[in-house]
């Protein structure tokens, strides 16, 4: 987000005197809102509001085009509650910065594999009628799990899918 000032020089009819007026430094809107926020938006604006957020700093979204390395799983938690869990790979973009030199002979494909899991039933519904190797979008939210492990305590990050679908256009599920 970028902020500006700005003066305006105004001459009145009367006087003829100058007078300047500066303004309060303005925010700048992000120039490239993301599907959510259009969402919120136009949530908002239909309310009848016309702030974005909850007018915190910070923003956690998460959009991922990749390949199911695997079926979906489902399962039950100490809780009682269902997830399906599913795991995204995603290839990496050609990094040219990188500081080492890169290492003669056959390139390995680069890939970053993502957990993911599914807590809506919409999205639990979709992730299971997946099947390996289809090309998935998910968006969401990256999220920080604990749990408890045979060496103690334990965390991991996922996906928390918020929206599901196949990459070919299939139907969204989710909010």
């Amino acid at each position: 987000m970028t902020t500006s000032t700005t003066e305006t020089t105004t001459e009145t009819s009367s006087t003829g005197k100058a007078s300047r007026e500066k303004t309060s430094p303005a925010a700048a809107p992000d120039p490239l809102p993301s599907p959510a926020t259009k969402r919120g938006l136009r949530h908002k604006a239909a309310a009848g509001s016309t702030t974005v957020g909850s007018g915190g700093p910070g923003r956690n979204e998460v959009r991922l085009c990749g390949r199911l390395a695997a079926q979906a799983q489902e399962r039950e938690l100490p809780s009682g509650d269902r997830i399906v869990t599913l795991r995204v790979v995603v290839a990496r973009a050609q990094a040219g910065n990188r500081r080492r030199q890169p290492v003669e002979g056959p390139k390995r494909a680069t890939v970053d594999t993502i957990d993911v899991v599914c807590w809506t039933a919409a999205t639990r519904r979709t992730a299971l009628r997946l099947r390996a190797d289809e090309v998935v979008e998910v968006e969401g939210a990256l999220r920080r799990r604990f749990f408890g492990g045979p060496s103690g305590r334990q965390s991991r990050y996922e996906v928390e899918a918020s929206v599901l679908r196949r990459a070919s256009g299939g139907a969204l599920a989710g909010t």
